[in-house]
């Protein structure tokens, strides 16, 4: 057959589509509106070969419509008016509907994403739409306001493994014609290093079967041995999006305190070409917002992998990554300044400007060495120096609002406690 097996094996309904059961599952949304015949536009956001395009042909296929399909990156406005009149010719003269699937979406710019629009509203066409890319970023608003639109997951392992079962056992388009004997761990390796790509694992066990000779008994043996060769090293899913959930997967897991994760997400984002700069200085933001002055350390060690990196390059660049990545995620944690700051600027932004008060202006400063130890007008400025402990409590903020609430956690903790012991002094002084 000339024809791939992942084509071949394509589902022709529901029930044969592999995972995607937050969807699919009886009762689901979208199965209601598939068995119902109760859509007119759907937009299908995941990773490739999660069952985007079979999703849409089986719909097709359950509801009776023509199926038509375009692809975002070779198709123009004409191919798409064109589809559209067909359309309009079957619904005016046969009374069937027409599915127009659009591959890659998000390749259409906004002049063909608005021709769509009208035809929509007017039932000329069911629109499904498929993008490896977040829809509500990629796709204009227009368009997937007027969508349902549902994420499909990468298929789990154990998914794949019944899709590479059932392409063995089916005679009619599968490999069920060939004396093939599995093994378990072969078929589970292939599933595996898919990233839950139903494509990329049939694709897979084609190239197994097909290059694998028989043995003398005329089996082909599918061993862990032949899997690994026919799947190879695994690429990395690493787009837009993987970018930012990543690197967001990598800032979390330092902030909650797990090294192991975030040198996994380090190695990930390492791996699949990542700018280590970009890394190094998310490292440095980190070690400000999350850390602070719980180990003021840590902004030091974080800013000097990054002058490590800089004068040294990569691939040497990845030790101080890793260095800086461990310690940060292993500090301790607050952001006890950085919310205090935020409040700050919320006050500045939405409350009234306060005046700088006449004893803290630049040209008012006395220093005083009064009994009191307080200034007598508000125009006098203490000087700290001239009293014991370099303090002297006096008024820097007319309305004395407290925005740093210091944390107990690590270096913190001691400043949170010098900072009652001055209040102490305060409350005795007056």
């Amino acid at each position: 057959m000339s024809e791939p097996l992942a084509s071949r094996m394509r589902p022709r309904s529901i029930d044969e589509i592999a995972g995607q059961q937050h969807i699919l599952a009886e009762g689901k949304l979208l199965r209601r509106a598939i068995e119902s015949d109760r859509f007119t536009s759907l937009i299908f956001y995941g990773p490739p070969g999660t069952g985007k395009t079979t999703l849409a042909s089986v719909i097709a296929r359950c509801t009776g419509s023509r199926f038509e399909s375009l692809n975002g990156v070779e198709s123009n406005v004409a191919e798409v008016r064109a589809k559209i009149d067909q359309a309009r010719h079957y619904r005016d003269m046969r009374n069937q509907s027409t599915i127009l699937f659009i591959d890659e979406i998000h390749r259409f710019n906004k002049a063909q994403q608005d021709v769509l629009l009208p035809h929509i509203e007017r039932g000329v066409i069911r629109f499904i739409g498929a993008t490896t890319h977040n829809p509500f970023h990629h796709i204009n608003s227009p368009l997937t306001s007027r969508s349902q639109i549902f994420q499909l997951e990468p298929v789990a392992s154990d998914d794949l493994v019944n899709v590479l079962q059932r392409a063995l056992a089916d005679q009619e388009r599968g490999l069920g014609h060939m004396p093939v004997a599995a093994e378990a761990g072969a078929l589970f390796h292939i599933a595996e290093k898919s990233d839950g790509d139903v494509r990329k694992a049939l694709t897979a066990l084609e190239l197994a079967i097909l290059t694998t000779p028989a043995g003398d008994d005329g089996l082909i043996y599918l061993t862990l041995a032949v899997a690994e060769e026919s799947i190879q090293r695994k690429a990395i899913a690493y787009d837009e999006d993987n970018h930012y959930d990543t690197i967001s997967a990598f800032i979390k897991s330092i902030r909650g305190s797990d090294p192991d994760a975030a040198l996994y997400w380090l190695a990930k984002m390492l791996h699949a070409g990542e700018d280590p700069r970009f890394i190094a200085r998310r490292l440095v933001i980190l070690a400000s917002e999350d850390i602070g002055l719980a180990d003021p350390a840590a902004l030091r060690i974080a800013i000097d992998a990054h002058h490590a990196l800089e004068f040294i390059g990569m691939p040497e660049g990845r030790i101080p990554l890793a260095h800086a990545t461990v310690y940060l995620a292993a500090a301790a944690k607050s952001n006890a300044a950085y919310v205090g700051l935020g409040e700050a600027m919320a006050d500045v932004a939405n409350g009234r400007t306060l005046a700088v008060p006449q004893h803290l202006r630049t040209k008012t400063r006395k220093k005083l060495s009064s009994a009191s130890g307080t200034a007598d007008s508000e125009l006098e400025y203490l000087y700290s120096h001239d009293f014991p402990e370099n303090y002297v409590p006096q008024a820097y903020l007319p309305e004395g609002k407290i925005y740093y609430k210091p944390s107990i956690n690590g270096h913190e903790k001691k400043i949170k406690e010098r900072l009652d012991y001055l209040k102490t002094l305060f409350d005795e002084k007056k």
